[in-house]
């Protein structure tokens, strides 16, 4: 593959946001599901007035129900499309995208950039409370609700050996050709004074369900059903444990993504496209 944009076209960088309830995950499918690629790519054509479908290339493709506060996505225009609509285009989007999902800038995107491959980094936080009562009605959709207490510091005991490269087949949900092969770098959780328990997830990419899995084997540790060096043990097995649950995708937002310096993209690009194995270069992302 390569990261040169077609001749005649321009490179498009969109930050964006969403909230993933209603949506069937990032990606488009077939049935005629809702997903967030298929709406920006819809309301692309039509304020463009293209017959032409502009397809995006997004930096994490999440999960259905899953949130996004600081997704970013690339797309390729012909360079006409670009030089007549964008300086209207981000309010044109704003009029006609749905109100769950916003993109809040557009611009042409640096050489060598690619939304996915470039990037160096994901972050996600996941939102859990064990508040008796519950969670506030006003952030359902946002908080998982753990009815058990839980202990943070024994949580992020357990977090710890869970950090640096290694082999998350434990963790993931296996896809055919795909490694699981990750660097996690950081792997924390805080409470508030709100009582939301907040866990920051940091990887240079993410392999299916591996942020879910992670955050309800952690859970287990925090309730006292596992022991803190449980998590560690399943990772270094290797093996899927029954006992690690997915938790629900309601909880996780992607909440950022970093990218090296301009003159660096290109490079990173080529580095994250080779396939892993310990040690080696980082693959495409999911939660």
């Amino acid at each position: 593959m390569s990261d040169d944009v077609a001749p005649g076209h321009v490179r498009v960088r969109l930050d964006l946001s969403y909230d993933g309830t209603a949506f069937s995950g990032w990606a488009k499918q077939a049935g005629g599901r809702r997903t967030v690629q298929g709406e920006i790519e819809d309301a692309l054509r039509t304020v463009t007035r293209s017959r032409e479908t502009y397809e995006l290339t997004v930096a994490g493709r999440t999960d259905a129900g899953v949130h996004a506060r600081g997704q970013v996505a690339h797309v390729d225009l012909p360079r006409e499309v670009w030089a007549e609509h964008h300086d209207k285009l981000l309010k044109r989007l704003a009029g006609r995208l749905p109100k769950d999902v916003r993109v809040w800038a557009l611009r042409e995107a640096p050489q060598g950039f690619d939304a996915r491959f470039s990037a160096v980094w994901r972050r996600y936080a996941y939102r859990v409370t064990d508040n008796p009562g519950g969670v506030d009605p006003l952030l359902r959709g946002h908080v998982l609700w753990h009815d058990w207490p839980l202990d943070v510091d024994v949580m992020n005991e357990a977090a710890r050996a869970l950090l640096g490269e290694h082999d998350f087949a434990a963790y993931c949900k296996k896809r055919e050709g795909a490694t699981t092969i990750r660097t996690l770098q950081e792997l924390s959780l805080e409470k508030g004074a709100d009582g939301i328990i907040t866990a920051t997830v940091r990887a240079d990419a993410f392999c299916h369900n591996m942020v879910r899995s992670l955050i309800g084997a952690l859970l287990f540790v925090g309730d006292g059903h596992r022991p803190p060096d449980w998590p560690g043990k399943v990772l270094a097995a290797g093996v899927r444990d029954s006992a690690v649950h997915v938790v629900r995708p309601h909880g996780l937002t992607l909440e950022e993504v970093g990218y090296p310096a301009d003159e660096l993209l290109a490079a990173r690009s080529r580095e994250a496209r080779n396939k892993r194995s310990l040690p080696g270069a980082p693959g495409a992302g999911c939660c």
